[in-house]
């Protein structure tokens, strides 16, 4: 986490463009990074190297190589997904933290597994899934997610995690007036992730199924696999349970309304982008490879940020959800990945139609 974050950092001042993008806001946007590096990350790092401690005690030899993978090479989703947290009071930052750190880990953990283990049978992801939408339902009985596999050798650690976020969620007063926007959250996630997973060919022809059953006026003006990246987004969480503990239950709607879709695809959009060359090699769907050329792409992710900049009028407080557009695409397009695959000329233009 510290390597990565610590490394777009230096990029960002040693580049012009990324410079000017980062001070396009003013001095705001530097002084809220400040707090994030200083208040926000060290509390991800603490909670993320107890998780990490957990899933040692794995048993199964594969099931522990992908929990500490997920852990390991995506600690910067956990840093990413707390972001928000540097604009409340220290104690409420913390638990806000405190939250989302397994909430993120259990997403990062089932999408490694997905990847990664051969053992898991298409069947099987929408059970792993029922993850997800329990940790995010305080009140749902624990139950086996490994029921059609890969094996049940992860002595408690997904249901650990499960439990520590509803008893976490379970602390936070009016808590109640999420569930409605969580459950929908969580079953476009499960969705996303089963049809994502299917072979090279059929995932293809169940996304777009699956989108013509599921668009609606929100969606209606995206691609396909623009609507698999909105769904595969945790922003949409974060944001709503954020206005909770800022103490605005009437802005959880506005919040989720504010990221769903367009925020959510773009985070989702730029995770894609850097992973082109590791999803190359592996088989895998990447959604950036379906525009079919740079001059689309740009065009296309200029107008998802319009989009989502629009959607902040309806917020009390539109300043922190700015910040997260603003940091989210500038580490995403600062990322090492960027530069490890010769893509730094091509991020910087898509950061200029920003």
């Amino acid at each position: 986490m510290k390597d990565e974050i610590a490394w777009a950092v230096r990029n960002v001042l040693a580049s012009p463009a990324r410079l000017r993008f980062l001070l396009a806001d003013g001095p705001s946007t530097s002084l809220g990074i400040l707090r994030f590096l200083r208040r926000v990350v060290p509390h991800a790092r603490l909670e993320l190297d107890g998780i990490r401690s957990l899933a040692r005690s794995i048993g199964d030899d594969a099931l522990r190589e992908e929990a500490l993978a997920s852990i390991d090479a995506k600690a910067y989703h956990v840093a990413g997904g707390c972001i928000l947290a540097t604009f409340l009071p220290p104690a409420k930052a913390r638990a806000y933290v405190e939250l989302i750190a397994p909430l993120e880990s259990i997403y990062d953990y089932l999408d490694n597994l997905c990847d990664r283990h051969p053992g898991v049978i298409a069947e099987a992801y929408p059970v792993l899934h029922q993850a997800i939408a329990d940790a995010l339902d305080p009140y749902a009985a624990p139950r086996n997610y490994y029921a059609l596999g890969p094996c049940e050798g992860d002595n408690g650690y997904l249901l650990r995690l499960v439990t520590r976020v509803q008893r976490s969620l379970r602390r936070v007063q009016g808590h109640e007036a999420l569930l409605p926007v969580f459950g929908e959250a969580a079953a476009l996630y499960g969705e996303m992730q089963t049809y994502k997973h299917y072979p090279p060919g059929e995932r293809e022809r169940a996304c777009r199924q699956w989108f013509e059953r599921r668009r609606d006026a929100r969606t209606n003006d995206l691609e396909w696999f623009e609507f698999a990246c909105a769904a595969g987004s945790q922003f949409q969480v974060y944001a709503p349970l954020y206005e909770l503990f800022a103490g605005r239950p009437d802005a959880i709607g506005a919040a989720y309304g504010a990221h769903f879709p367009a925020i959510a695809a773009l985070h989702v959009l730029l995770d894609s982008y850097i992973d082109q060359s590791e999803d190359a090699e592996h088989g895998e769907l990447n959604f950036v490879a379906a525009y079919g050329g740079d001059a689309r792409l740009r065009d296309r992710v200029a107008y998802l940020a319009a989009r989502a900049m629009k959607s902040f009028a309806a917020l009390p407080d539109r300043a922190p959800h700015r910040f997260v557009l603003r940091v989210m695409t500038l580490f995403y397009l600062t990322h090492p990945k960027v530069y490890a695959q010769g893509l730094d000329r091509q991020a910087a233009s898509l950061l200029s139609c920003l």
